[in-house]
């Protein structure tokens, strides 16, 4: 059995609410690319990336949560990508990289005490003979808001957070490489956070939404 189509526990492409969301967003092809393509654009606008939903247990991973919560930071939308493409046969699996300059409110980087962000999630689909890397995380509202390009998927080229602001100022560079995961490594994820955080992840009652609208009113 491949490994890359499976269901697990966290990524449960099985799951009939995930499953279902599939079908739904796969477009009228049959194509793999094309279905591929359509689903990326399902998980990156109609879910909402919310750094604050903050749960890193298995339960609070699912990707069948996330769809149901219709938000998620980058990691559960990389997870939500990866189970629906799982769901219609598409091998897929979860990758992670460090970068500076994410996309985040003030009031999280000073709780994080750092501009750097461990375990930065994206799915990564096999198509046409090559793993093809997609970023779900930011939806097409959140970069109009902070002036940012939004990020496409074609299918074909690994789709990547853009280095430059709309601006023309640097906005997010690639620290270090973690791989791609037939899994999500919580434990590991976990660890960096426990280390390299402080606990400074387990927010309470804020509202991403509301920081976000009070730093971009001009």
């Amino acid at each position: 059995m491949n490994p890359h189509t499976q269901p697990t526990t966290i990524i449960d492409s099985d799951h009939e609410s995930v499953a279902a969301f599939a079908k739904k967003n796969a477009g009228n092809s049959t194509d793999p690319e094309k279905q591929a393509v359509s689903l990326y654009y399902a998980v990156r606008d109609g879910i909402r990336y919310d750094p604050y939903d903050f749960n890193p247990t298995v339960g609070g991973m699912r990707a069948s949560l996330t769809l149901k919560k219709r938000r998620g930071w980058c990691v559960l939308k990389a997870t939500l990508l990866t189970a629906c493409c799982r769901a219609l046969g598409i091998p897929a699996r979860v990758g992670f990289a460090d970068v500076k300059n994410h996309l985040s409110t003030q009031r999280l980087r000073e709780a994080m005490k750092t501009d750097i962000f461990y375990w930065h999630g994206y799915a990564s689909i096999h198509l046409n003979g090559a793993w093809i890397k997609a970023t779900p995380a930011f939806n097409i509202e959140l970069c109009r808001r902070f002036k940012l390009k939004p990020l496409e998927f074609d299918g074909k080229t690994d789709s990547l957070l853009h280095p430059f602001d709309l601006k023309g100022e640097q906005h997010m560079e690639y620290l270090n490489d973690r791989g791609e995961y037939d899994d999500v490594p919580l434990d590991e994820i976990s660890k960096t956070f426990v280390e390299k955080y402080q606990g400074a992840l387990f927010l309470k009652n804020w509202d991403f939404d509301e920081d976000v609208k009070q730093e971009t009113l001009t």
